[in-house]
């Protein structure tokens, strides 16, 4: 396949049913809309409470440090964004950038809750066409968001574009499990449990349905390091989470 021919192939799915690009980003939108002041807590019910620790390892890996400002993108509700905090200190400077005004809200009231009045910028913004100028960011992250951006080529540019020279690029998605048996499982656990537990504690199935079968469709391990070479990055790396459940993916700019 071209690259040309390649890019964004993910932008006319929704799931597993096949939209126009459009459709996808009003429907992904809805699926936001619908989940957001309950967001956490379904990652919480979903994953058992390891997100939280693979959030932890993904922050620490950036290194944060007060002198390295940060674009948190797809990360309304803030929960990169807080631990960047924490570590870096309260000279931090983070920008949070996320499609969904919903989730910001969420964030913003999470910020005030922790007394975080200041250090934090919160913008509504498209992944794949960022409201940023060249070369503003020490470090640009997403976390469990690359899958539902309509665009994901698009997007891996746009990161390329608003890094500094010397920056970094850290993705922590959802990916491809390497062994039968654990996929047996997972697809056992994904396709049957969290819908149900979507209906039951968000009272919202279909968006649960939809967060299944995108993480069925986001590129494997693999693929995205090459997307991420083709967009400009160098020197991309790849940390599988419970065999890969779940992946980092770390890229340089030299």
């Amino acid at each position: 396949m071209s690259a040309k021919n390649h890019k964004n192939k993910e932008s006319q799915w929704f799931g597993y049913e096949k939209v126009a690009p459009d459709e996808k980003t009003r429907r992904v939108e809805g699926v936001f809309d619908s989940v957001a002041a309950r967001y956490d807590l379904m990652n919480d019910l979903m994953s058992g409470g390891l997100h939280r620790l693979w959030k932890n390892k993904f922050v620490r890996m950036m290194r944060p440090r007060a002198d390295r400002s940060l674009l948190d993108v797809a990360g309304g509700t803030g929960d990169i964004a807080f631990r960047y905090r924490a570590l870096a200190g309260d000279a931090a400077k983070i920008t949070v950038c996320d499609y969904n005004r919903e989730m910001l809200k969420v964030g913003r009231a999470r910020a005030v809750d922790r007394g975080y009045l200041d250090g934090f910028e919160w913008v509504s913004g498209d992944a794949a066409d960022l409201p940023f100028e060249d070369r503003r960011f020490h470090l640009y992250s997403i976390s469990f968001g690359l899958r539902n951006v309509t665009r994901i080529d698009d997007a891996l540019a746009e990161a390329r574009r608003v890094l500094r020279p010397g920056g970094q690029f850290f993705c922590l998605e959802f990916s491809h499990v390497k062994n039968d048996l654990l996929q047996k499982l997972y697809d056992e656990y994904s396709f049957r449990v969290i819908p149900q537990m979507g209906e039951m504690v968000a009272d919202d199935r279909e968006s649960y349905q939809y967060l299944v079968e995108s993480i069925r469709q986001f590129p494997k391990q693999g693929e995205l390091s090459k997307r991420l070479l083709n967009a400009g990055f160098d020197d991309v790396k790849v940390t599988n989470i419970m065999g890969g459940i779940a992946a980092i993916h770390v890229a340089n700019i030299y």
